[in-house]
């Protein structure tokens, strides 16, 4: 699960409109997210659920070695470059938790580096008595020494900020603390933050997000904060400052006001004090600092340049607000940019070409902008890990479904060729499977391309069980990637994989992410139950054969396909999902993605939210398959609801399912490696029980 939602907010609808989004549902109740009755009813569906899947002899199979995958201490320590050293968050069997390390760059060169803890979150969970999640940590440039570690508690969005002596290894005794809030924070110099977080009341938009921002100084309460800048209680994102500094000692300051998801206003904190809005799209962001130039990603026009590009424009002409920015990089329509970050010298870029990657840097000159192409092996996956505005040496991964993740030191300046430092073992045996690409015509007959991981003797006979995936929202791309418990798990016992690059996501820059926005999503879900067809027609699997999953918004577009294409597939896994599209608004953070699927106070679009909410279109009596449906008690972006109410009403209908919640880890199941293994196997067994047959629920075959 590569891709979850982001979030933010959304003015309530008015009373007149309320009413029918809880007309005739009888299940309102379940939306009590932490409520004695709703747990109640979450722990007599669990114990009916693991009795079965883990009463199935291959769950613990599944378990140990999707656990021994993720605990393994061969992983490669994603690296990142602070203050001349390398950090790492790393998780193995001896801190399920996790812990933050460092390390000198020399000695990360090496097999075995030598490392210095830095923070043990199972040491402080256990001494505060509370279950501590990793979110990061945001530094104080350019020496980064200082830095504020995001905690989570369960994995929830909120997070609690403290400051942190890389030096000294410790926490800053009387430093900077912001209790827990959805909040964020920018450093303005080592005695200023610009934090955005829930101030009291009239603070977070609707869907409980912040969009006031304030001036905090060392040592001051938090109650004495200067208000910097203001959105509004509708704005859907909120507003958040960020600082960028690069190597030549300038530095701007920018606070964005998100009114909607992927756009709203950016203005540029001068020397003074003083705002000054910049006249620039809504839906482009800055994304560093090289060189005195600001660079900025765009997804959509910008003057006579194209949406999906980078571009730059001198700091001293942003300072004024008004100014026309030159291209780095324009996209081709087989093309997207999925990452841009600064160096000393320019601009390194990840670039997708028919979701094949690239790694491109660029330099500024006179006469703009050169561009070289990175040597990195070909038809791959590729991703940046690290960069620095400090110097030039930045590292990428490569990686691909059957080709174990590699580690590249890069120089971005070309004085130096890539190399290769790390490597992850084998965790399953590729030898004797391939990657196939496909296209599938789609309903309006634009072509959707696919990946199939599959045996090189696979009989093309409809036999093979096969497991397909998607995510097709808020323009991000799936791309390919090696999964070693996918591997181990699935493609080892005979199954096939699919990723399914469907429209709504980013792998063809903004306009495939735009064809299926709002009311036009309905080609997203035709995309998907095409590629579906598509594999059958091909016979490399069979309706009685071929599984679906998917994530958060992916998880809405399971549930779209088990009610309108429930002929298609065996076995359906919904994933901490969005399933009740009427009150979307109301639960969580739904309010926040309106820009995405549109708002319940539009008619058209309440109209089309109906059509296909997942929730409503149940039909009693109708022939499904039995759906895994699992979500968290901790997730509060999202939140559990939406799976709740789909599961109610599966049993109102007396249809079958199965029904999972785990108590932590927030939207994305983190909360530590056992966790993620659980959820691991309890889906990969469910998935073996309807497709491969054996133990528990037999497959189609031998029903």
């Amino acid at each position: 699960m590569r891709a979850f939602l982001l979030a933010t907010s959304l003015l309530a609808a008015p009373a007149a409109a309320q009413a029918p989004m809880t007309q005739d549902d009888p299940y309102i109740w379940l939306e009590d997210k932490d409520g004695a009755k709703p747990l109640a009813w979450v722990e007599v569906e669990n114990k009916r659920t693991l009795a079965r899947l883990q009463a199935d002899p291959r769950y613990a199979t599944f378990y140990s070695e999707a656990l021994a995958i993720a605990s393994a201490k061969d992983r490669i320590p994603m690296p990142d470059q602070r203050g001349g050293r390398i950090l790492n968050f790393w998780r193995d069997a001896d801190h399920p938790q996790g812990y933050w390390r460092a390390a000198t760059e020399a000695s990360y060169a090496t097999a075995a580096p030598e490392w210095t803890t830095l923070l043990d979150l199972d040491q402080l969970s256990a001494a505060e008595g509370k279950k501590w999640v990793w979110k990061g940590a945001t530094c104080l440039q350019p020496e980064e020494r200082y830095c504020l570690v995001s905690l989570s508690e369960g994995g929830e969005d909120a997070i609690e900020y403290r400051e942190f002596d890389l030096q000294l290894g410790k926490f800053v005794e009387g430093g900077f603390r912001l209790p827990k809030s959805k909040q964020g924070a920018a450093w303005v110099d080592r005695d200023t933050l610009l934090v955005s977080r829930d101030w009291g009341a009239g603070t977070m938009t609707t869907s409980s997000y912040p969009f006031v921002v304030k001036e905090v100084k060392r040592g001051a309460p938090l109650d004495r904060a200067r208000e910097v800048a203001r959105g509004d209680v509708s704005d859907q994102l909120g507003t958040y400052a960020a600082s960028y500094h690069d190597a030549d000692g300038h530095r701007a300051v920018i606070i964005q006001r998100r009114q909607t998801f992927f756009g709203g206003d950016k203005h540029l904190l001068n020397r003074t004090g003083k705002l000054v809005k910049l006249d620039i799209p809504a839906r482009a962001s800055p994304t560093g600092l090289v060189k005195g130039r600001l660079v900025f990603t765009t997804q959509e026009p910008w003057g006579a340049l194209p949406a999906g590009a980078i571009v730059a424009a001198p700091l001293a002409q942003v300072e004024t607000g008004r100014f026309t920015p030159t291209v780095v990089f324009a996209p081709t329509a087989r093309q997207s940019v999925d990452g841009a970050t600064v160096t000393r010298s320019g601009v390194l870029a990840n670039i997708y070409d028919n979701v094949r990657g690239r790694a491109l840097a660029f330099k500024p000159g006179p006469s703009g902008w050169t561009q070289t192409r990175l040597a990195l092996p070909d038809n791959l996956a590729v991703d940046l890990a690290s960069a620095t505005e400090a110097n030039d040496t930045a590292f990428v991964t490569v990686t691909g479904f059957l080709d174990p993740t590699t580690l590249w030191r890069v120089d971005a300046s070309g004085k130096a060729a890539p190399a290769s430092i790390k490597s992850l073992p084998p965790k399953f045996d590729a030898s004797t499977h391939v990657v196939e690409q496909f296209e599938a015509a789609s309903s309006d007959g634009v072509k959707v391309p696919y990946f199939v991981v599959h045996r090189r003797d696979v009989k093309l006979d409809g036999s093979t069980p096969t497991i397909m995936t998607a995510y097709g929202g808020f323009n991000i791309s799936n791309t390919p990637a090696y999964s070693g418990s996918t591997g181990k798990l699935w493609l080892e016992r005979g199954g096939s994989y699919v990723l399914a690059n469907i429209r709504g996501g980013g792998e063809f820059g903004p306009a495939w992410h735009d064809a299926g926005r709002k009311t036009k999503r309905q080609i997203i879900y035709d995309d998907f139950a095409a590629i579906g067809r598509n594999l059958i027609a091909r016979k490399l699997t069979s309706p009685a054969r071929l599984g679906i999953y998917g994530g958060s918004n992916g998880g809405l577009l399971m549930g779209v396909q088990f009610n309108q294409h429930p002929e298609l597939w065996r076995a359906v896994t919904i994933q901490v999902p969005l399933l009740d599209m009427l009150r979307i608004e109301k639960i969580a953070a739904g309010a926040s993605w309106k820009d995405e699927y549109g708002s319940y106070d539009v008619p058209e679009e309440r109209a089309f939210l109906g059509k296909i909410s997942p929730y409503h279109n149940i039909k009693r009596g109708g022939a499904y398959p039995e759906p895994y449906i699992w979500t968290t008690t901790k997730d509060d972006r999202v939140g559990p609801q939406h799976a709740r109410k789909f599961a109610a009403r599966l049993k109102e209908y007396g249809l079958p399912y199965l029904f999972y919640e785990d108590t932590a880890g927030g939207h994305s199941g983190d909360a530590d490696i056992e966790q993620g293994a659980r959820l691991q196997a309890l889906q990969m067994t469910y998935f073996a029980q309807k497709l491969m047959g054996g133990a528990g629920r037999q497959s189609a075959a031998s029903d």
